[in-house]
């Protein structure tokens, strides 16, 4: 009876530090096109809200960045920003483009000629709440127009 107790009080603790909702993606600001080492890279900043009173600290980004359906980059970063409760925080995004997945027509088309995309971010975000491990989920759309 008391190893039960105490099963059920340390499910009840660790529940109690876990976050209560989802931290979201709200949007990704500041995107820009540069030319890098290895060809094209996309760089912007994606700003998160943390709902729960609890602070986080970010761990890791593993991001596919789809345009029209199509995987385009893949974002693996190691990460160390702190976030407040209740909050919104930023996190700096770079990614190495794969613009051969669309053609060059498609991609001069896009770059000059001002064509909108849909973008989506899928993956998961690695997080510490209270010591705890946590990985949380991240779908996002939302339309861009790519300018040079």
């Amino acid at each position: 009876m008391k190893q039960l107790l105490v099963i059920i009080l340390g499910v009840s603790a660790l529940a109690g530090c876990m976050p209560k909702k989802q931290i979201t993606l709200v949007r990704v600001e500041n995107v820009q096109l540069q030319k890098g080492a290895a060809g094209t890279v996309l760089a912007g900043n994606a700003v998160f809200f943390n709902p729960n009173r609890a602070r986080l600290k970010l761990r890791a980004a593993t991001i596919d960045v789809l345009v029209d359906n199509r995987k385009a980059a893949r974002i693996d970063q190691q990460l160390s920003t702190v976030a407040a409760g209740n909050s919104e925080f930023t996190v700096p995004l770079e990614v190495q483009l794969n613009l051969k997945e669309f053609g060059l027509a498609d991609a001069l088309q896009g770059l000059f000629g001002g064509k909108k995309y849909q973008i989506q971010y899928v993956g998961n975000l690695k997080v510490t709440v209270n010591g705890l491990p946590l990985q949380i989920p991240v779908d996002h759309r939302e339309e861009f127009k790519l300018r040079f």
